[in-house]
């Protein structure tokens, strides 16, 4: 069988820890390849590491078609409700994907007005990508086209967070430097002290992130009291007040959404303390 890895779509979702692959080589040595992997074609699309790690040690595994892709859009758009639909990935991930879900439904909804349904102008691959004349079997059934996400409450719903969550999840894409986007997708800091520190200036948020777990909520803090500060030295005219209000809900919301995520991590947590348990 010739299955060929698009390093784009490899690296589409973000690999797994050192720690997640060790654990997920172990289960697979122990009880062998157990979920079959999804090809477009001779396309890899889900299994990436356990393709891997089969190969590593010559173990066997299954296959599966997907005949109902059309695109690398309609790759993309299920490889993203899947890994949202698992239990395993942090709350940022999540938010990050639904973004991404986002945007590929809002690209596809600019297109379809100007363009026809026959326009062929969306190629799996690269024309020049050997494997794109087998990436795409025909098929008569194809995806549902995806929900509309026009409001921050359906990203939401679809990232199973809270709308606070969301926007904290945009400003850390929009303003922070790689390095405190490192932090928080390793689960070093909080989605909220992140965005707190992507205030800061990048070369303040290298350093902090550089200095580690402690620096970071310190730099956090110091945003935050920065922020009370100013709110409290605003003269108390109506608007001021109605400013010092919404900025005092915002707060309220952050805390909600940082409770919300300790509590889905340690429901999680749980819930793979009772696996282990029944196994």
């Amino acid at each position: 069988m010739n299955i060929v890895v698009n390093e784009e779509l490899k690296a589409y979702i973000d690999p797994l820890t050192p720690e997640e692959y060790e654990a997920l080589e172990r289960s697979i040595l122990t009880e062998g390849c157990r979920d079959a992997l999804v090809l477009w074609g001779d396309v890899l699309v889900d299994g990436h590491n356990r393709y891997g790690i089969c190969q590593k040690h010559g173990l066997p595994f299954q296959t599966v078609q997907n005949t109902r892709f059309k695109t690398l859009q309609d790759v993309h758009l299920w490889m993203i409700d899947q890994h949202l639909g698992r239990r395993s990935i942090s709350d940022y991930l999540r938010g990050v994907l639904a973004l991404r879900k986002k945007d590929i439904v809002d690209e596809r909804r600019a297109r379809s007005t100007v363009t026809t349904p026959t326009t062929a102008d969306d190629p799996p691959f690269d024309v020049d990508d050997a494997s794109a004349s087998t990436a795409s079997p025909a098929s008569d059934e194809a995806l549902p086209p995806p929900v509309p996400m026009n409001s921050r409450e359906a990203i939401a719903r679809a990232a199973r967070l809270s709308s606070s969550q969301v926007t904290m999840i945009e400003k850390i894409q929009k303003q922070a430097a790689p390095e405190l986007v490192a932090a928080v997708k390793s689960g070093v800091i909080s989605i909220n002290t992140a965005a707190a520190v992507a205030s800061l200036p990048a070369e303040e948020q290298v350093t902090a992130a550089n200095a580690g777990k402690d620096e970071l909520k310190q730099a956090a803090k110091r945003v935050r009291e920065a922020k009370r500060k100013s709110r409290e030295a605003a003269p108390e005219t109506e608007d001021g007040a109605e400013t010092a209000s919404l900025d005092a809900v915002q707060q309220l919301e952050q805390r909600v959404a940082e409770l919300t995520a300790e509590n889905a991590d340690l429901r999680r947590q749980v819930a793979d303390l009772q696996a282990q348990l029944a196994n």
